[in-house]
């Protein structure tokens, strides 16, 4: 069957490795606690001074009817909450972390301002700060509507034993709808903010692990998944397969057809590879008209098979005056063998394709076999 060649590659699809994210969801989640964590845990922190601050300021300005230890007791879990935070980076849990971190505070900006001889107001900016600054470090929408919920509702203890104060609930009402919109406003745009930086990144870093004109891995990527393939495999206790492959007489076709042609036919190469290969396979273009491929969980004989089906089917690529046809060569690891040291031995056989006369899959080692 003849395959048209394209004139676009299709995008690359970058393989999945043992503990990589297997959706953009847990990406973006892995995302979040690289570049989120920080800010959570030096949010933790200084609410945990800003307690300690007010807490003093409470004793210096007046007296209440709470004891001192009691109001200074929050310190600890806010503490402890703290310290919790810098030992892990997982952002399910920072977030559990920060909502319980803003239920102590709640609770403890109330026992400050009940029976105060300043009077509940005076308590009022803390519970107003709370939620505005908070607002840029909840990182999905259920914890940002939870931490606004104890937000507005953490005061309501303070209002209902404070009922002499008849303007208290007024302003109550005024400044925590005020804050609860700028909250919402500021978590908007830094969700969107961390979206966009997100989507961003992954197009940069997929532009650089991917070639440009076949969509397929750069060397540099291929040779990096395929080292940690290889490891893992060799973990495993599994057989590992490598092939090279070079098209036939590729400066030919670029010198009597155009480098147009020359592109648009190794475009085609590769939707052939793409399709006669798993999705667990790595393939990269190494080289010019050079493609490398891993095969993990494969014999030497499963991986020759495979390689006569793409050689096979390269001969539907048609050209102007004849049909594509390419080389390969076929090498199967050996223990202790590196990745540099298995692409060399496929390479060593890709080369014995070449001299013993193209078009035709060879083994490092292995008596020529004429095609089939």
């Amino acid at each position: 069957m003849t395959t048209e060649i394209p004139t676009r590659p299709a995008p690359a699809e970058l393989p999945l490795l043992p503990g990589s994210h297997p959706s953009e969801r847990h990406a973006f989640t892995h995302y979040l606690g690289q570049h989120t964590g920080t800010t959570v845990r030096l949010l933790l922190l200084t609410g945990t001074v800003a307690y300690f601050a007010l807490t003093a300021c409470g004793e210096l300005v007046g007296s209440s009817g709470v004891p001192l230890v009691l109001r200074a007791l929050p310190l600890l879990p806010l503490a402890a909450l703290v310290w919790r935070a810098f030992l892990t980076s997982d952002p399910h849990r920072l977030c559990l972390l920060a909502l319980a971190a803003t239920f102590v505070l709640e609770v403890g900006i109330g026992l400050n301002g009940y029976q105060h001889a300043q009077g509940a107001q005076w308590v009022l900016p803390a519970y107003v700060i709370v939620p505005l600054a908070s607002s840029v470090v909840w990182l999905w929408r259920w914890d940002f509507i939870l931490a606004m919920t104890l937000c507005a509702l953490g005061p309501l203890p303070l209002l209902l034993a404070e009922p002499t104060l008849s303007t208290l609930p007024a302003q109550y009402l005024l400044y925590m709808s005020v804050t609860l919109v700028a909250a919402v406003i500021v978590h908007g745009l830094m969700d969107d903010i961390l979206h966009k930086h997100f989507r961003l990144e992954q197009q940069l870093r997929e532009r650089a692990y991917s070639d440009d004109l076949t969509g397929l891995l750069a060397r540099n990527r291929f040779l990096e998944l395929a080292a940690a393939r290889l490891a893992h495999s060799a973990r495993q206790g599994v057989p590992v397969c490598a092939l090279y492959l070079d098209a036939d007489h590729f400066k030919q076709i670029n010198d009597r057809h155009g480098h147009a042609l020359g592109d648009q036919t190794l475009v085609a190469l590769a939707d052939v590879l793409r399709h006669h290969l798993r999705p667990l396979d790595l393939i990269g273009r190494v080289g010019g008209e050079e493609f490398a491929v891993l095969l993990p969980g494969l014999a030497q004989d499963e991986a020759v098979a495979v390689a006569e089906r793409i050689r096979h089917a390269m001969h539907g690529i048609r050209l102007p005056d004849d049909v594509l046809t390419v080389s390969i060569g076929v090498a199967a690891q050996h223990p202790e063998q590196t990745l540099h040291e298995l692409l060399a031995t496929a390479d060593t056989a890709l080369r014995q394709a070449k001299r013993n006369g193209r078009d035709r899959v060879e083994t490092a080692g292995a008596e020529p076999v004429q095609p089939a």
